[in-house]
């Protein structure tokens, strides 16, 4: 559909790209004081919802498909959170004993 076809249309498709970036400004807007537990919980959830939904919609069921993409996401996202606190607080507690260390040794 060629640009001056879409200009003369009325209604949603005239104005969709607007909407759309509305609606991708409020989304990211909404992020912006997440702590990162939830911030990759919610990025989980929405990337697994929409490769879900894809994967369904071969089947012939895209909203069950979305669900469980969501649902495996959100936990893919909150497993991620727990193994990069669990690496910071090795490294950290690495750094602590170390520094005991050298204290002791000088």
């Amino acid at each position: 559909m060629s640009e001056i076809a879409i200009a003369r249309k009325p209604g949603l498709l005239r104005r969709l790209p607007v909407v759309l970036a509305g609606v991708a400004m409020l989304s990211l807007g909404a992020c912006a004081d997440m702590n990162p537990q939830s911030r990759a919980m919610v990025g989980g959830a929405a990337g697994g919802a929409a490769l879900g939904g894809i994967v369904g919609s071969f089947s012939g069921n895209t909203g069950f498909g979305a669900l469980l993409g969501g649902a495996a996401g959100a936990g893919a996202g909150y497993l991620y959170n727990q193994s990069q606190e669990r690496s910071y607080n090795q490294g950290y507690n690495r750094g602590r004993y170390d520094q005991r260390y050298r204290d002791r040794r000088w």
